[in-house]
């Protein structure tokens, strides 16, 4: 069997959807989808989900909690490993008024994913890589990977309304996610824990 290894970048997936108006499926069981995608050779290893936790400011309290329940409803699925970059305050400028406020900027996603991908390849874990991303930083450890290792092959999965023409290029093969398997691919509402925790889809979300 071909082994397979995804790589999720969890916001670039998120504002994909968002921007798409896809609100109602973010409640996405990330196993399920990943499957939907595999070919009858391929088998799933494991997935990797970066992400960073929502950094409580203002009145952002609700979309911390929305986020922390998906991540519980994330750690569900044994296949499932999570890791955390962080948000970095910085200011911004208005270039018109002058007016100068503070914003949060997430980092460490991309160097996280870099990372894994090519710690993956060196220790043989993978024959295929998923990479649902379309940041073009991830174009060199892309490139990397597979000027070292001609029998691997990376397919990187776009998120809906992100296209990045140069990380797809340098990758073995790219394609969007469809919404079909969006939709098949939802968590059921409500999912209960091993702990026996009772998760529901966020009321925003439907």
């Amino acid at each position: 069997m071909n082994k397979v290894i995804a790589y999720v970048d969890g916001f670039n997936l998120y504002f994909g959807l968002r921007d798409r108006g896809w609100r109602k499926y973010y409640w996405l069981d990330l196993e399920e989808l990943l499957r939907r995608l595999l070919k009858s050779h391929q088998e799933l290893e494991g997935i990797h989900y970066f992400t960073s936790r929502i950094q409580h400011h203002r009145n952002n309290k609700a979309s911390m909690d929305r986020q922390a329940i998906y991540l519980h409803a994330l750690n569900t699925l044994d296949s499932v490993s999570l890791h955390f970059g962080h948000y970095l305050q910085k200011p911004r400028h208005c270039l018109n008024c002058g007016a100068t406020w503070m914003s949060h900027e997430e980092k460490m996603t991309d160097v996280n994913i870099a990372t894994q991908l090519l710690a993956d390849a060196y220790e043989d874990r993978f024959d295929t890589a998923l990479l649902m991303s379309a940041d073009s930083d991830l174009t060199t450890p892309v490139r990397l990977v597979l000027d070292r290792f001609r029998n691997k092959r990376i397919v990187v999965v776009q998120p809906p309304r992100r296209r990045s023409v140069e990380l797809g290029s340098a990758a073995t093969a790219c394609f969007t996610v469809g919404e079909a398997n969006l939709r098949r691919s939802q968590f059921p509402d409500p999912l209960t824990t091993k702990d026996g925790l009772i998760l529901r889809r966020p009321e925003h979300w439907k």
